[in-house]
């Protein structure tokens, strides 16, 4: 199986995952049913995640994947801050296999959980944290620091804050449009730019 199709299965087990998670909740849904609902056994489920919660990230990192791959390939004439802001969808990290508005409703439903279910809550937590030395070094990169410097790794920890609660505020609002969730996103990183008050 190639790389891209196992890509494919896990986005597919993640959006299941959540699709279930939601409407029934984590306790109540087994690996045997997120498996069918993938349509693979429960046995290739087990190949691709050591438990149910962890089924869902995949739905996690490809979002931020793409952000690290816009990053990397922003033009260095243009402020960083704008690549992070919206993906478009003819950017070619993004990929065939998925479908925007459905995956866009699946993390919505998924960060929504997080705020019930501990074990989806520590899964994008740890996404989050295994995200930002990916951001220093996107950051480092462009200006010349080494990874492991402060300025990068503090850059990188306001951006990943900022996207983490961007993301929080948009999923548990009144308004969960993707239009809504880009400027929400605006407004984190600006104030997450604007430092700390006195």
């Amino acid at each position: 199986m190639t790389e891209r199709r196992k890509a494919a299965t896990r986005l597919e087990i993640a959006r299941e995952a959540v699709r279930l998670f939601a409407d029934r909740g984590v306790a109540a849904t087994t690996a045997e049913e997120i498996a069918a609902a993938a349509g693979i056994s429960q046995r290739t489920l087990w190949r691709y995640t050591s438990s149910k919660e962890l089924c869902v990230r995949p739905l996690l990192t490809y979002a931020l994947d793409l952000v690290i791959a816009l990053m990397r390939s922003w033009p260095r004439d243009r402020p960083l801050v704008e690549a992070v802001v919206g993906i478009p969808s003819s950017h070619p990290a993004a990929s065939a296999d998925t479908d925007t508005d459905a995956d866009t409703d699946a993390l919505r439903d998924l960060v929504l959980l997080t705020r019930t279910e501990p074990g989806l809550r520590a899964v994008w937590l740890q996404v989050h944290h295994d995200a930002e030395p990916a951001f220093a070094a996107v950051i480092a990169e462009r200006t010349g620091h080494g990874p492991d410097d402060l300025e990068p790794r503090v850059q990188a920890t306001l951006l990943n804050g900022a996207l983490r609660i961007a993301v929080e505020q948009w999923a548990w609002s009144a308004e969960p449009q993707p239009a809504v969730l880009s400027r929400t996103i605006h407004r984190a990183l600006g104030i997450a730019r604007s430092g700390l008050s006195d």
